[in-house]
This record gives structure tokens, sequence and C-alpha cells, in this order.
């Protein structure tokens, strides 16, 4: 660390990094506009095309090289600096929700961005942007070792399966790359080196239907689902570690059925589980699988009712299946890895507190090939991130973003 302090000593020491150190806090207003502008374009999960395509044309005209791969992703170089040695700076394009109108985008009267995606991830966005603009107006490297590589990804949020930084890290070149910075919201407390792994199931149930009243006695789908969710919140209650390993489980969808008065003839039902350690993960698994199959058995062994030969001639019985539907690789960093040593005196320059974490973000992927990776958050407030309430205040960005340039620079001029 002394090494590493005296780097930033000498770095901060250039009139083009205090330059560009500087630029953050004189262009807030540029950069909260642009937060506004790119916010207002919808951008769900699976459809992000019109917000990269906005992206990418910002690039281009901040005088960057972008393009947009297969995958949807957009990728910034410097000019005529593509094949440099580089480092990542990420930022996924997607969010759970998105604005019906532009209008739900909107500010407040005391300058908190209010409306879905404007801390997860439009602050992480904002800051690429940030970033991209500052490094061209006042560059902060002379002839640096390696460059910056701007990405901003397609598929972390939902059932996106980190689609978007999957494809970029399968390319040969990622591979070559000296780090990862995912910057993913706002907030400068934290430094996820520890990836949350995850896997995700659907659970489809299948019945014959029928009418409530002169088909009761068929079994119903949603009742299976309905005991097999409890019986898996009673069971998995061991598993469910508040502490370390920390294990969670979140049944995040749940729909069927048609009308009131109707038996549905399907129900489904789409589960989250999370753990710090893999085997726990594997065992919710096994015991998710378990008590579906138990459920449908003890709706089945209920099938009589006022019925002897099935709905239409149909068998009165229901069917389950379990499919997965994503899974996310853990992985982590070791304690002395060369980014995390960087980050920190970045910290120490700046005056930030912050601490070691484990989360499930776009850093999942490079961590679990053995590349350095961290998701840090880019500055300012914000909350209420996955909800209809989400917001994000500016108040202490420019100290964020300033803590992501020093970090990248340390680790472009690291061997």
């Amino acid at each position: 660390m002394p090494l590493l302090a005296q780097s930033v000593a000498e770095l901060t020491a250039s009139p083009g990094m205090r330059a560009c150190l500087d630029w953050f806090r004189k262009e807030r207003a540029w950069i909260q506009e642009e937060h506004l502008k790119l916010c207002r374009i919808p951008a769900p999960t699976f459809f992000e095309q019109k917000r990269a395509d906005y992206i990418a044309e910002r690039f281009r005209a901040l005088g960057w090289e972008a393009r947009i791969d297969r995958a949807g992703n957009v990728i910034a170089t410097l000019p005529k600096l593509r094949e440099t040695p580089a480092v990542a700076v990420t930022a996924h394009l997607d969010t759970v929700f998105a604005p019906r109108n532009p209008e739900d985008i909107r500010v407040s009267g005391d300058g908190r961005l209010l409306g879905p995606g404007v801390a997860d991830n439009g602050a992480g966005l904002a800051a690429l942007l940030a970033l991209a603009a500052a490094w061209m107006a006042a560059p902060p490297l002379e002839n640096p070792p390696a460059v910056p590589m701007l990405v901003a990804n397609v598929g972390e949020e939902g059932e996106g399966n980190l689609s978007g930084m999957r494809y970029f890290c399968r390319q040969g070149s990622a591979q070559k790359l000296r780090g990862f910075l995912v910057l993913d919201g706002p907030n400068s407390d934290h430094i996820t080196c520890h990836a949350l792994a995850s896997r995700r199931f659907e659970i489809a149930v299948t019945g014959p239907g029928g009418h409530s009243w002169r088909d009761f006695g068929a079994a119903n789908p949603v009742h299976v689902l309905a005991r097999a969710i409890s019986l898996f919140s009673d069971q998995a209650a061991e598993l469910n570690q508040p502490q370390s390993p920390r294990t969670t489980f979140n049944f995040g969808i749940f729909e069927g059925g048609s009308s009131i008065n109707s038996i549905p003839a399907e129900a489904r039902a789409k589960v989250d589980l999370r753990s710090e350690d893999a085997d726990l993960i594997d065992r919710m698994s096994n015991l998710l699988s378990s008590v579906v199959e138990r459920a449908v058995e003890i709706e089945n062994s209920r099938c009589s009712g006022y019925l002897s030969s099935g709905v239409n001639g149909s068998s009165l019985r229901c069917t389950a299946r379990m499919k997965e539907i994503g899974s996310r690789p853990g992985g982590a960093l070791a304690a002395d890895a060369p980014i995390l040593e960087c980050i920190r005196a970045a910290d120490s320059y700046l005056g930030i507190r912050s601490r070691l974490d484990c989360s499930s973000t776009d850093a999942n992927i490079p961590l679990s090939m053995g590349l350095q990776a961290v998701s840090i958050g880019t500055g300012g407030l914000g909350g209420g991130a996955h909800t209809s309430g989400e917001w994000f205040h500016p108040e202490g960005r420019d100290r964020g973003l300033q803590r992501v340039l020093l970090s990248l620079c340390l680790l472009l001029m690291s061997e």
C-alpha cells in the first residue's frame, strides 16, 4: 500500500490528472442531464437496443470509437488503440422496470431523480459517459501502458442471466484484460469482490381445469404450487442462514388461472436461490424438486370429488415440470489482488471508508473465470432499487467518479 499511496500522490500531482478529477465537479449539471436522458429510454431486459444505440452515439460524439457486438453490448475504445492492453469499465444497460413514458423519470424539488432504473443502473451508465467525457476533455495519463475499454452491456437483470457479460468474456480478448471495474448503482461504501452464486427455476404445474362447482375434486395446479412453496419454506428454514454462509430464496413470480370460478389448468412460479456456499444451493435445488413432487402427490391423492371419469374424460390429476432458467457462477478475489489494492489506495486518498462484500453482479462472470474483477458504486445516494419508488440523489457523485478514475488509472499503470 505505501507504494500505491506514492503512486496516487504522483498521479494527482500531474496537471492532466488534476484537471480530469476536477472535471467531475465542474460538470455536475452535464452529468445529471445525461443521467436523466438515458433513464428516459426504456431498457427492460432483452429490450435494451434503443438505449444501446443512444449510448453508442454519445460515445462517438465524445470522441471514442464505439461498436455494438452480437450480444447487444456497446464497446467503446480510444481511437486507434483498440489492440492496446486494457482495463474494462462496465455498466449494465437493462433495468428491472421500465418507464412507460419519459415523464415517469423526473426530478424532485430536492434534486433527486425519481423513477425506475435511475439508481440501478442509471448511475452506472451515467458514470460511463462521464468517464468518457472527462478522459477526452483532460486526458489524465500520457502514453499509459494500458487504456480503458468502456462497456455498456445487456442482460444483467432478471432472466438475462448475465448474458451480455458472458458473451463479452467468452471472446478471446477478455483474457488479455488487466481487470474489470463493474459500475453498478450509486454509493461508494462497498467493494464487491465475492461473487454470490445463484440458481433460478421455473415450476410449471398443469391439470384438467374445470368449473369450480361442477368439477370440484379435480387436482388444482395453484393448490399444488401453494403447497410446494409452503413445504419448501418450512423445510428450507435450516438452510436459510441469516449469517455466514448466508443463504436465501425468493418466489418472485406466481401466476395461474383465468377466472375466480374456474379451476386453473396451469400455474407457474419462478424462484431465485442464492447462497455464499455453492453446496447449499445444490441442496436447496434438490429440496425444491422433492417438495414439488410431494405437493403433486398430496394434491393428486385428494382427487375424487364429484367426478369419477375426469373433466371431459381426461385425468383429474396434475403433473409438474421444473426447469432451470438461470445460473450465476460464484467466485472470489484473493485478499491481496492488485485490483483491490488499487481501489483501497484510491479510497484512502479520497477519505472513503468502504467494506468488502458479497453480491450477484456482472462481476460474477470474470471472477468465475479467475479474472480480476470488482463491482463498485459510482457515488451519489440511492434507494428503492427494483421497486417503483427508486430514487437517486447526486450528492457526492463527483467523489465517487474520482474514485473510479483513480482506481482505473492505477490499474492501467500496474504490471
